[in-house]
């Protein structure tokens, strides 16, 4: 079962997301979510570093259970996701 004890996050300016990591057990896990997929969950966002930070920041535990679904433990080493992840429906 993958856990996310790690507050720390980045924005990525080349993926246009924001880096956070997971751990299963000894494993860690590299996690993305792209900018559109934070538009979504806070459309008042501002569409920069800060603004992106602060969506993540305040949509954190629908972020890790996002991530939580999508993982598989050893397929990969990280894991997108993507507005379709916060799909209403």
């Amino acid at each position: 079962m993958i856990a996310f004890p790690n507050n720390s996050r980045s924005y990525d300016r080349t993926r246009r997301a924001v880096h956070f990591w997971g751990y299963d057990s000894a494993i860690e896990a590299s996690f993305f979510i792209e900018e559109d997929a934070l538009r979504q969950l806070q459309p008042d966002a501002r569409p920069d570093e800060s603004g992106f930070l602060r969506a993540f920041d305040s949509n954190r535990d629908v972020i890790c259970a996002a991530a939580a679904k999508v993982y598989v433990r050893g397929s990969r080493g990280s894991y997108d996701l993507v507005a379709a992840n916060f799909s209403k429906g």
